[in-house]
């Protein structure tokens, strides 16, 4: 792999795609590159006041669930993330946009508050995130995620954590209580155990090294850890499987689980963009296995196929995991959260009676 000479060292995307919700919109790309051949690629946080912050889930691939997201973007710049295309109805757009504009949600520990006090919520688990990673860059600076973890232990209410950042062992006190009372799991995606790919592929991400010790530390701690070999992304990343299971088995990781890389909206058009300039002799082949997984096409939105994909690549892959979950991690026992807890807690007051 060899970065051209035009080329934004530090993000993934290299082109902004034009907001399909602008009423005058640009045929080509917007200028990134200034006439001296550099651009300014300082992140902007950007404060927004959202009245609500819990988001319902009713995706049958996923199931019922609840999802929180204290940032809108994300500077770590995967750029195939799915998430991309949500930045639109900010108005911005899914490419560079994405990683520099970055969202900011400082409320979002009291809306969240207010929620889990009122008498008809349940105890669910509440996701971290879903359209961003909670352990961004930006959360060094703002730390709203360790507020949010911070109102849930005061709460008893169960939280589970989504990261490819090493950031969350910062909050490994926090993540020591909630585990006491089974209220937490952990989920570390890893995508690569190649560090040239993962530069890459997930420019501002942790690097593979301490993606993996950040595995290994959680386990240690006893605190449940489930790896994400996401996305697969056919003629990139899937001869990996066999090995990225074993190691993760090997640091303590108690289960895997897996996507298959889809390029729904703008993020066909960044990816593609992204390979051609970094890969060009295997940017087709890697393009037609992605089509080969879905129907012909690089984006799918169907239910039950587009986070596994079909075909014959698709079954190879899914045997792969099947193996790799029998070899690595044979009768591992299920996380269960705890939820019998938050009600208690809701209304201390109670217990006076």
């Amino acid at each position: 792999m060899s970065k051209p000479e035009r080329y934004l060292k530090g993000r993934g995307a290299q082109i902004n795609p034009a907001n399909p919700y602008h009423n005058l919109r640009y045929e080509e790309d917007p200028l990134l590159f200034e006439p001296d051949g550099e651009t300014d690629l300082r992140t902007e946080y950007i404060p927004v006041y959202p009245k609500t912050m819990l988001n319902k889930v009713d995706s049958p691939d996923i199931g019922p669930a609840w999802s929180m997201n204290p940032y809108q973007g994300c500077e770590h710049g995967c750029v195939y993330c799915y998430a991309r295309n949500t930045h639109t109805y900010w108005g911005y757009s899914a490419g560079v946009e994405f990683e520099q504009k970055i969202l900011v949600k400082k409320d979002a520990p009291k809306i969240l508050e207010a929620t889990l006090k009122k008498p008809s919520w349940k105890a669910t688990p509440i996701m971290l995130a879903g359209n961003t990673d909670c352990y961004q860059p930006a959360e060094q600076k703002f730390k709203i995620t360790r507020q949010i973890l911070e109102v849930l232990w005061k709460y008893r209410h169960p939280v589970g954590i989504i990261t490819k950042n090493s950031l969350v062992l910062r909050d490994l006190d926090l993540l020591r209580q909630l585990n006491e009372e089974r209220l937490i799991k952990v989920s570390i995606s890893v995508t690569t155990l190649q560090e040239e790919l993962r530069r890459f592929l997930e420019p501002r991400t942790a690097s593979v090294k301490a993606r993996l010790k950040t595995i290994e530390t959680l386990a240690k701690n006893d605190i449940p850890v489930n790896v994400m070999l996401a996305p697969i992304i056919p003629g990139l990343n899937e001869h990996e499987i066999m090995d990225m299971a074993k190691t993760v088995a090997g640091l303590g990781a108690g289960s895997i689980g897996y996507t298959m890389v889809r390029l729904n909206g703008d993020v066909g058009r960044i990816f593609e963009d992204w390979i051609r300039k970094n890969m060009p002799d295997r940017a087709d082949k890697v393009l037609n296995k992605i089509r080969e997984c879905h129907g012909g096409r690089l984006s799918d939105s169907r239910f039950g196929t587009r986070m596994t994909g079909e075909g014959k690549i698709a079954e190879i892959i899914q045997q792969q995991i099947k193996l790799a979950k029998k070899l690595y991690f044979p009768e591992r026992p299920k996380f269960e959260y705890n939820l019998s807890l938050h009600q208690d807690f809701k209304t201390p007051q109670l217990k006076l009676f």
